[in-house]
């Protein structure tokens, strides 16, 4: 099994408490678009303690890899997600996963 396939059964068993029947192929490609830093352990979770986290996400996900233009409803779903996550620990991956289905953008990874 290749590092990657570990972490996304990590992800998926991270899943599974949130959304029985979660999209595995949208949450792999959601991780496979985070690149290198699903590895780093570090950028490989958010806090959503940190409000400057929470922006960088509405940035740098909703807006520049989703393409949304609406903040405000950006960093609702962001909200939400956090509100759905309640594991201490939150993986990024299902993080971004979350919020994509939270936004109905999955077409975006087609």
């Amino acid at each position: 099994m290749s590092k990657f396939d570990e972490k996304v059964a990590a992800y998926e068993a991270s899943l599974e408490k949130i959304d029985k029947g979660g999209d595995k192929e949208l949450l792999r490609k959601v991780a496979k678009g985070l690149g290198p830093s699903i590895y780093n352990n570090d950028s490989n979770k958010v806090a959503c303690s940190d409000k400057a986290e929470l922006k960088r996400v509405v940035d740098n996900f909703c807006k520049k890899k989703l393409g949304m233009t609406d903040e405000a409803k950006a960093m609702e779903a962001v909200q939400s997600v956090c509100k759905q996550y309640v594991d201490r620990s939150k993986h990024r991956a299902v993080f971004y996963y979350l919020v994509v289905k939270e936004l109905g953008m999955e077409s975006h990874y087609g």
